[in-house]
């Protein structure tokens, strides 16, 4: 038998390229579902390919999608998009966006679930996530609605089935010709697997500990009947866990001894936490039956909750579904429900760092990075992320860097730990700025791991294949040993693989920038 042909030294460190993509703006197709700025996105896609970009992700908004009424689709304008993008050279990373764009950090567009859906809201306001004062939320149906049929004859689950149901039988010949990757399904506010507990448009702030969203009466009614069936009629949903804006320690619940560890309290928070994940595997079931046999990946995003991670309670994060205290994982049980699905866990804030962040917040985004990703890691799934807010720096492009490959470079072959894909959020005008542009193309050269641009995944060892089908469900049980704290995986303190700058480079950088604008001036 003929030996295998040795990998020439670029093979061997082509194993390290990290595949970057770029988000693109959240209006891209309009509210009125047009694809409004053809030439001008044209210009932009063209630039990101130049600079050796793999790919875009794009939400594709239930809101504009199914505006005009139950089971009516108009995909032409996101159709032109994709095509435009395939002519561009770029992948897609497609988001099934089925939460209301605005009223979170960022949001610069307003586009908000179909009008029919919030007309049933209208006469039953329940469908909505609700905090413990009666605060109705809008941006996304509450969990307490995935089976109920309230909309014409349909659950929640089947209407987003439906909706993906659509999208691929319209998408097919753009699926079959490899140009969608990625199938990132969205399970919450931003898209995000989590409950709505620290809206901005109820006046949260950073970094209040958020409020429990689950207060509408179907959530309600199925707390009650899970606390009787463990025995106690008499519990009730928290009365004590404060307000948006609230520190742990002012609040009963998440204080020193507080009732989030009593009895009663860690009841709510597993039961909780376990409506979040039977949510996500629900929905990402009806996904993998969809896509199934496609060469694509589906994802689930996760919030980076990074505030009071470093406080006893995680306030934080236990009011947006995540169950993470220092003796229990929050995080590797939901790895272990993707793993299920042969999904991607799609983690944020790989951008920052614990010193750039207010002491008195007790942040810890470095630590939760490390953690997450390491569970990930451990679950055998996929691990990808992106930035939570936008930074054009390098200090922010190096920690995304250190994050993608946590112990740098093989020379020999593969890294140990590598992430299979940072999407970078998001394509602007500031993003394109010439000073800021070349730093990002610097960035990106550093993620391929100095390598020119790669079009075959195989060569980075992230073949896409055939879904396969979901494996069976996991049991409580089983979860419930996912949530047994491991160490996390070693990390570098910096990456090999630096943005390099100042100096001469900012520079350079300065003066390109000023006789670009000098050249533009001249020629409006």
């Amino acid at each position: 038998m003929q030996a295998p042909t040795p990998l020439s030294e670029n093979e061997k460190i082509l194993a390290n390229y990290v595949p970057l993509y770029v988000m693109l703006p959240l209006g891209v197709v309009t509210i009125d579902n047009a694809l409004e700025n053809r030439d001008g996105l044209e210009k932009q896609l063209k630039e990101l390919k130049a600079a050796g970009v793999d790919g875009v992700m794009v939400d594709i908004w239930w809101g504009i999608v199914e505006s005009k009424g139950p089971k009516q689709y108009d995909w032409n304008a996101y159709r032109s998009m994709f095509k435009l993008v395939q002519q561009c050279g770029l992948k897609i990373q497609a988001i099934m966006s089925f939460h209301q764009c605005g009223g979170n950090v960022g949001d610069a567009v307003n586009i908000p679930l179909p009008q029919w859906v919030l007309d049933v809201g209208e006469s039953d306001p329940d469908i909505f996530y609700t905090n413990r004062i009666g605060n109705r939320n809008k941006e996304y149906l509450t969990i307490g609605v995935d089976n109920q049929s309230l909309f014409g004859e349909r659950t929640a689950v089947q209407i987003y089935s439906d909706y993906m149901q659509s999208f691929r039988d319209n998408m097919s010949d753009l699926l079959e010709a490899g140009l969608v990757i990625d199938i990132e399904v969205g399970l919450g506010p931003a898209g995000e697997l989590r409950y709505p507990s620290y809206p901005e448009s109820q006046g949260w702030v950073f970094p209040g500990i958020g409020e429990f969203q689950c207060y509408d009466k179907y959530l309600k009614a199925e707390f009650l009947e899970a606390a009787t069936g463990a025995g106690h009629p008499e519990w009730e949903l928290p009365d004590n866990a404060g307000a948006y804006n609230d520190t742990p320690e002012s609040t009963e619940f998440f204080g020193s001894n507080g009732t989030h560890l009593t009895e009663k309290g860690t009841f709510f928070l597993t039961w909780y936490s376990d409506k979040l994940l039977g949510h996500g595997d629900q929905i990402l079931e009806e996904a993998n039956k969809i896509f199934l046999g496609y060469k694509v990946k589906l994802a689930a995003k996760v919030s980076g909750i990074h505030w009071w991670y470093k406080s006893d309670s995680h306030a934080a994060e236990l009011t947006a579904g995540y169950y993470n205290l220092q003796d229990r994982d929050g995080y590797r049980p939901i790895a272990r429900i993707l793993s299920r699905h042969y999904a991607i866990l799609n983690f944020t804030c790989l951008e920052m760092r614990d010193s750039e962040q207010i002491a008195s917040a007790k942040s810890g985004p470095q630590e939760l990075v490390q953690q997450v990703l390491s569970g990930g890691w451990r679950e055998n799934i996929e691990v990808a992320g992106e930035n939570a807010l936008a930074r054009y720096d390098r200090a922010g492009y190096n920690q995304i860097l250190l994050n993608a490959r946590p112990n740098g470079v093989n020379k020999d072959g593969p890294p140990k730990l590598k992430m299979s894909g940072v999407t970078y959020l998001r394509l602007s005008d500031d993003l394109l700025e010439a000073k800021n542009f070349s730093i990002f193309k610097t960035f990106v050269k550093k993620m391929h791991a100095n390598q020119d641009y790669c079009p075959d995944p195989n060569k980075y060892n992230s073949p896409i294949v055939p879904l396969e089908k979901s494996k069976p469900k996991i049991p409580f049980q089983d979860l419930l040993e996912a949530t047994k704290p491991l160490v996390p995986f070693p990390f570098d303190k910096q990456t090999d693989m630096s943005v390099d700058g100042g100096g001469l480079s900012d520079l350079l950088g300065g003066l390109i920038s000023r006789i670009t604008s000098i050249f533009k001036r001249n020629h409006i």
